[in-house]
């Protein structure tokens, strides 16, 4: 009888995930019942049932299932069956036969594949996962370190029907393998090419040009971005809603501006640590982005109050604000997203210090904080005191609030905010009590650590 044990790693076969321990007493239950090819479930269920049935199935269970007769073995291996596979789990066990084994398998029955993190997975394996897959819609290479550009030529060449590319943290990686997928993928709508120290502008140009129909550009980390990339990259994708260039820290004004006139979809941009940044951005976005819901412009230390004050009077959807580290901006920030932004649900002012017990005032009397807010950070704002803790009583949906470093919180506050909120998830900190100079040669035992509420 054939089984997974050529296809698939023994993991896969012993795994004990909780999905596999929760179907473990009815896999007992159907082992014995179908041992017989002649079972009644096998007689009396058509096959076109019985695979329907398979298709909900994960790949541990259809491992399992492979091995309980002839019958199922052939149900459970079928092609359709296997439309999307993760393989995260057993990332370290997969090699290339395995990925070789399962394209001839699927053939063209496979959409959706993630291999994130399978390091033993090279180029000529995803080869035959290219030729044997042409429908394949998306693929997740996200750390596959093994990789270089030739994995890419072979989706171009053979995956035409591509839509989603992820090749995060695979530093052999170069611009080849963007102008790859813009001469072969045009239906492509999503990259992530974070960390991938080997490509550069040339290669988001080619992207840009080939695939216009994108909508997700992630790019954290890639320090050899420019505003010049990024400025083709709005020209020619204006369907982009997502943009992701944490830690691109090349980005100038003039990227973010044409972004901003030319996508106006937008609705989640990250540019934390993009220090050259300034508030003639953020007006822009104001300008013409009304559709945006998450900002995180961590880091930026040059934004100030105007650029906040200009998206609060447009950006009324705005769920997700992280200003960590915007050191310039004050209460007038807080005050204006109050009155301009209902929907906030997440909020970072992390390392702002010039916020006082005055803004987060205004932000607690808000329909947002009412409503919606349910995560503040706070943690290192050292003019914040107790008297905050009592405005936040009215947020009656803030389920967790960072406030380590902060100074003048004492546990009474804390504790009055509990006993209003006791579902809260408060995270603070105090420094221990110096401990009395020792004595003699007794050593003192305390903790040197914080005392985490």
């Amino acid at each position: 009888m054939e089984t997974l044990t050529r296809d698939v790693p023994s993991s896969m076969q012993h795994h004990n995930s909780s999905s596999v321990s929760n179907m473990k007493h009815s896999y007992v239950q159907l082992s014995k019942t179908c041992l017989d090819e002649d079972a009644q479930i096998n007689k009396k269920l058509p096959k076109e049932l019985l695979l329907r049935i398979f298709s909900y199935l994960d790949v541990v269970s259809l491992c399992r299932c492979a091995q309980v007769s002839r019958a199922w073995n052939v149900l459970a291996l079928d092609g359709s069956n296997w439309q999307k596979i993760d393989l995260f789990e057993f990332q370290t066990d997969v090699e290339g036969p395995v990925i070789e084994n399962i394209s001839r398998r699927c053939g063209g029955f496979l959409r959706q594949i993630s291999l994130r993190g399978c390091q033993s997975v090279g180029d000529g394996s995803l080869k035959t996962l290219a030729q044997c897959c042409n429908y394949i819609e998306y693929i997740n290479l996200n750390g596959c370190k093994r990789i270089t550009d030739s994995t890419s030529q072979s989706l171009s060449q053979y995956c035409k029907k591509l839509l989603s590319l992820d090749i995060g943290s695979c530093s052999m990686v170069t611009d080849l393998s963007l102008k790859a997928i813009s001469d072969g993928c045009p239906n492509l709508t999503s990259v992530n090419i974070s960390w991938c120290d080997g490509i550069t502008e040339n290669g988001v140009e080619a992207l840009a040009h080939g695939c216009p129909k994108l909508k997700s550009f992630i790019s954290k980390g890639c320090t050899r971005m420019t505003t010049r990339a990024i400025s083709c990259l709005a020209q020619h994708c204006v369907k982009l809603e997502v943009i992701n260039l944490h830690g691109c820290n090349n980005i100038e004004d003039e990227a973010v501006i044409k972004l901003a006139n030319n996508c106006n979809s937008l609705k989640y941009l990250c540019l934390a640590n993009c220090s050259l940044l300034t508030d003639s951005c953020l007006v822009s976005l104001a300008e013409q982005c009304y559709q945006l819901n998450t900002l995180e412009v961590a880091g930026c230390s040059q934004f100030t109050d105007i650029g906040f004050l200009a998206l609060s009077k447009t950006c009324h959807l705005l769920e997700k604000m992280d200003l960590e580290e915007c050191v310039f901006i004050t209460d007038s920030t807080l005050f204006h997203l109050a009155m301009g932004c209902p929907r906030l649900e997440n909020l970072s002012l992390s390392h702002c210090e010039l916020i006082t017990d005055e803004g987060i005032r205004h932000l607690s009397t808000s329909t947002c904080a009412s409503e919606h807010l349910a995560v503040l950070e706070l943690d290192n704002c050292p003019l914040i005191t107790d008297a905050s803790l009592e405005h936040l009583i009215n947020c009656h949906n803030l389920q967790r609030i960072m406030l380590y470093d902060c100074q003048l919180i004492t546990r009474n506050g804390i504790k009055r905010l509990r006993t209003h909120s006791p579902n809260i998830n408060v995270h603070a900190y105090f420094a221990p009590v110096t401990p009395p100079p020792s004595t003699g040669n007794s050593r003192q035992h305390y903790c040197r650590c914080c005392a985490i509420l």
